[in-house]
């Protein structure tokens, strides 16, 4: 956290999300064999019927007891938690990566909602609403004491509903008032571009259920504009996301094998993801960028493209998050989020608390202070509660983007991994013809 601003980055209006793997929808039902601790709920019903009789203030029974749940989840491991209707809901939004909203990503700051960025080509773009821009009214409420997340909610609604947005901003002498019509926002988790001739490049910036077919839409498209000599897979600050989208990425370059595999108490947590014929890439080299902020599904990308030796991955060691969360649906349309695996690359290695430790490590050279503090702050390992490796390792890393010699100056690990990438395709012989 910066001084007084508090990102918690919504896009208008869901939030980002990327932690979970794996999303399973079920019904719970209780095992036959699993027994009721008697004496620890009876327990629990006293606590529980003290604070409703005597604690200083009424006290919400249904809020007591979602907080109780929350508290028995949340002591497990810093990823199981408990979703009440709202967060499943926002949940289930965020990993189909649309929903109806503004289109612009949003923090608070002194109490009032900042817009961090404009998402291209959304309602907010269009009207005008420009970065670091400070709502103050959502129509004519005022959002003074309200959460982000109650700011959140109120921009979000139903397509072709309209919301007035009372902004203020720098070198303005008085509030501008902006109405804008909500819309079906598309949150684009793949980014391509040619970085020269020849030499592409695709940055995933969270995993959805449609991320591997983005990613091959974009490979396609690069192709169109230059045959591929080679390719740069960036998966720095990724957070991670569904696992039917890392599955699908690493599939896109690795013919035969494993992919990944994961094992848990239960059958259903231990699975095995093969390869399907056919590489996107035409056995072109790969270049993959990765950093303390990729986590999860970017490490099981990083990780079998390593195993596989099909890509080069250069940065520093990844988040280290190894395990697998599963939603499971309760009755009353609320979730639990569980952690129920662990996953291994294809060489049966653990990176939970260890990270991918990069083929090159390559640290940030000219990346500012403040992103560079922002990826390396903390991993997997120092989470409170994190599950242990089963391999018997434990560990601990960091942070970026360009054009040529310009990346030198604004994202000095796309520039290496540039300059590298050629090399590859020198010594691989790989035609372009």
């Amino acid at each position: 956290m910066l001084k007084n601003f508090r990102t918690s980055t919504s896009f208008l209006s869901g939030t980002l999300l990327g932690l979970s793997l794996a999303v399973g929808l079920s019904a719970y039902a209780l095992k036959d064999s699993e027994q009721i601790p008697f004496e620890d709920l009876q327990a629990f019903t006293e606590v529980f019927s003290k604070v409703k009789s005597d604690y200083v203030e009424s006290v919400d029974e249904k809020k007591l007891i979602e907080d109780a749940i929350r508290g028995m989840l949340n002591g497990l491991d810093p990823h199981s938690s408990y979703l009440n209707t709202t967060e499943f809901s926002d949940l289930k939004i965020g990993t189909t990566g649309q929903f109806g909203g503004l289109g612009i990503e949003v923090g608070m700051e002194n109490g009032f909602v900042k817009v961090i960025s404009p998402i291209d080509d959304t309602p907010a773009s269009r009207a005008g609403v420009m970065a670091s821009d400070l709502i103050i009214k959502l129509d004519e409420k005022s959002v003074k004491g309200m959460t982000l997340n109650e700011a959140v909610k109120i921009m979000r609604g139903k397509p072709n509903t309209s919301i007035d947005l009372t902004i203020v901003r720098e070198g303005e002498a008085k509030p501008l008032v902006i109405s804008i019509t909500r819309e079906i926002i598309r949150v684009k988790s793949v980014k391509n571009r040619m970085l020269e001739p020849g030499y592409g490049y695709v940055r995933i910036t969270n995993f959805q259920s449609r991320t591997t077919t983005d990613l091959l839409k974009a490979i396609s498209d690069l192709q169109k504009e230059s045959r591929l000599k080679g390719m740069i897979l960036d998966l720095r600050n990724n957070p991670g996301g569904v696992l039917n989208g890392a599955v699908g990425v690493s599939d896109a370059f690795i013919e035969e094998g494993m992919i990944v595999y994961t094992e848990g108490r239960i059958d259903d947590s231990s699975h095995r993801y093969l390869a399907t014929p056919g590489d996107s890439l035409n056995g072109a080299p790969l270049v993959v960028l990765i950093n303390g902020g990729s986590a999860s599904a970017s490490e099981i990308v990083a990780g079998a493209l390593q195993d596989h030796k099909r890509g080069i991955v250069l940065g520093t060691k990844s988040f280290g998050k190894g395990s697998v969360q599963t939603i499971q649906e309760l009755r009353n349309g609320s979730a639990v989020k569980l952690t129920t695996a662990r996953y291994f690359t294809p060489n049966g290695r653990s990176i939970q608390a260890t990270g991918i430790e990069p083929d090159i490590k390559l640290s940030t050279v000219k990346l500012s202070a403040a992103d560079e503090k922002a990826s390396a702050a903390y991993s997997e390992a120092d989470l409170d509660g994190s599950l242990s490796n089963p391999n018997g390792d434990d560990g601990t890393d960091e942070a970026g983007k360009g054009d040529s010699e310009a990346l030198a100056e604004t994202d000095f690990q796309l520039y290496e991994a540039l300059n590298l990438l050629k090399g590859l395709n020198i010594l691989s012989g790989f035609s372009d013809s």
